[in-house]
C-alpha cells in the first residue's frame, strides 16, 4: 500500500484528497455483464472476488443501490466463531474462520483479526448441559474448543462476577480459543480492492428496479441507472432479500428484524475476548480503541430501521451489568441497528432458486460477518458451476418443504 508522511497526509486532507490514488474504481455500468451481484457488503463483495479469483469469471458487476459496505457490515459487532451444533453450520463456519486467519495476507489489507478468544457462559443447569451436547458435537468435528470450569472463566475474564449467590451464577463456558473479531469495514474495502484488481467493477448508487425474465430464466435488471443484462444475478442484499427476490416472482421463507448495538465511552483495557451470556441475553469485547462492545438479540417485530431503540438497549444492558458491575458507571458513545434476515431454523439459505439463472445467499441472521469468507467462497463456487457447493448443499430453500431444517436456535446463542 502507498505509505504517507505527516506532512502528505495534511496536505491533502486540505485539498480534497484529489492526488490520492482511487482504492476501487468508479465506473459507469457496461452493458451487460457475465454474472451481477446484488449487494456491496462483504458477503457480495467475496462473491465477485471468488468469482475472479477461483473460478476466472471477471466479466461480474456488484451493484450496490447506496454505499459499499453501508448496510450490515458496517453495523455489526464483529464476532468470528465457529463452534455452532449441526454439521453443516460447522462445517461452513469453520470454513470461514480458517479463510480469515490469513485473509490480511491474501488480500494485502490489515482485516486486523484478533483470534481472542470467544467464551459464552452457562449461567443455567440446562445451558451447561446444551454446551457440553455442542462441546462433543464440536469435538467430532475437529474443531479447537472446550468446556473451561467457573476458576478459568474468572482468569479468563477478571472483570466478571463470579459470586456464587448471585441472581446467575457462572456455572462454567464453552470456549474457542481461535475465535475472535475483526474490522467490519476492513473486510468489505479489502475484498472491494481485490474484486477491482481482478477486473469486477463496483457500482454504487445504482437501486435494482426490476429483475427481467424470460420464461422461466433472468435475463437482466432494471436499474436507476438503466437496464443491465445477464445470464446470472446472485442476490447478496441482506434484510431486503425478499424485496429482491418479489421482483423475480420468488417467495422467500425469511423475516427481516432489526439487530441493535452500542459502544462505551472508551476506557483502558479490561476485557481482552469476547464473552457471550445468553441466560442474560448479551454480549461484550472490547475494540482496539478501548469501547466496549455491547449487543443482544433483535427486536420482537419484524421491521427495516436501522436505528437503535432506547428500550431494545436498555434490556440488554441492565442484564449485562449484574454480570460485569464494571459497565454500570459507563456512558454511551453511539448505537446503531441493522436489518438481519431470519429463517425458521436460523441457519442460512445458499444456491439455486426455482428461476434459471437467479441465485440467493440469505438468511444469516444475526451472525453474518463471521461468515463472510466461507460464504462468498462457497456461493462463488454455485454461480460459477450452477450447482451447490458441497458445503452449500445442505443450506437449499428446498429443507423447508422437505422438513431438513438445519436447527441452530441454541447454538446461535445470544443472537450471536
Amino acid at each position: 500500500m502507498m505509505r504517507y508522511s505527516i506532512f502528505s497526509l495534511a496536505r491533502n486532507a486540505l485539498t480534497g484528497h484529489k492526488d490520492w490514488q482511487a482504492v476501487w474504481r468508479s465506473p459507469e455500468p457496461r452493458p451487460g455483464y457475465d454474472v451481477i451481484v446484488l449487494g456491496a457488503g462483504g458477503h457480495g463483495l467475496a462473491t465477485a472476488y471468488y468469482l475472479a479469483k477461483e473460478h476466472g469469471i471477471t466479466n461480474v458487476a456488484v451493484l450496490e443501490k447506496g454505499w459499499l459496505g453501508g448496510g450490515n457490515t458496517g453495523r455489526n459487532t464483529t464476532i468470528i466463531r465457529s463452534n455452532y451444533l449441526q454439521d453443516p453450520s460447522i462445517a461452513i463456519y469453520e470454513l470461514s474462520r480458517s479463510l480469515y486467519e490469513d485473509l490480511s495476507q491474501e488480500l494485502n489489507y490489515n482485516m486486523m483479526f484478533s483470534p481472542r478468544g470467544v467464551l459464552m457462559l452457562c449461567q443455567t443447569e440446562h445451558e451447561f448441559r446444551a454446551f457440553k451436547r455442542t462441546a462433543h458435537a464440536n469435538r467430532l468435528a475437529g474443531l479447537d474448543c472446550r468446556m473451561v470450569t467457573p476458576a478459568e472463566v474468572k482468569e479468563i475474564v477478571p472483570i466478571i462476577n463470579d459470586d456464587p449467590t448471585c441472581r446467575y451464577p457462572i456455572l462454567g463456558a464453552y470456549y474457542q480459543p481461535r475465535g475472535g473479531t475483526g474490522r467490519h469495514d476492513a473486510v468489505a474495502w479489502g475484498y472491494a480492492r481485490g474484486a477491482d484488481a481482478l477486473g469486477v467493477d463496483i457500482i454504487q448508487n445504482c437501486e435494482v428496479t426490476g429483475i427481467q425474465r424470460d420464461g422461466g430464466k433472468v435475463v437482466g435488471l432494471e436499474t436507476t441507472r438503466g437496464v443491465i443484462k445477464t445470464p446470472k444475478i446472485a442476490v447478496v442484499t441482506a434484510g431486503h432479500v425478499s424485496t429482491i427476490m418479489d421482483m423475480a416472482g420468488v417467495r422467500m421463507p425469511i423475516e427481516s428484524l432489526c439487530l441493535q448495538a452500542l459502544v462505551s465511552e472508551p476506557i483502558k483495557p479490561v476485557i481482552d475476548c469476547v464473552v457471550m451470556a445468553n441466560t442474560v441475553h448479551g454480549y461484550i469485547s472490547q475494540s482496539d480503541k478501548g469501547e466496549l462492545v455491547i449487543g443482544g438479540g433483535t427486536d420482537p417485530y419484524n421491521n427495516y430501521s436501522q436505528r437503535g431503540s432506547f428500550p431494545s438497549l436498555e434490556h440488554t444492558v441492565t442484564a449485562l451489568v449484574e454480570t460485569f458491575p464494571i459497565i454500570s458507571r459507563l456512558r454511551m458513545l453511539r448505537m446503531w441497528g441493522g436489518i438481519v434476515d431470519m429463517t425458521g431454523d436460523r441457519s442460512p439459505i445458499i444456491g439455486k432458486t426455482p428461476v434459471d439463472g437467479l441465485y440467493v445467499n440469505c438468511g444469516w441472521g444475526t451472525g453474518g460477518f463471521k461468515a463472510i469468507p466461507g460464504s462468498g467462497f462457497v456461493f462463488a463456487d454455485t454461480v460459477a458451476n450452477d450447482r451447490p457447493h458441497q458445503i452449500a448443499e445442505a443450506f437449499s430453500m428446498d429443507r423447508f418443504r422437505e422438513g431438513r431444517l438445519i436447527d441452530e436456535s441454541v447454538a446461535a446463542a445470544v443472537a450471536h
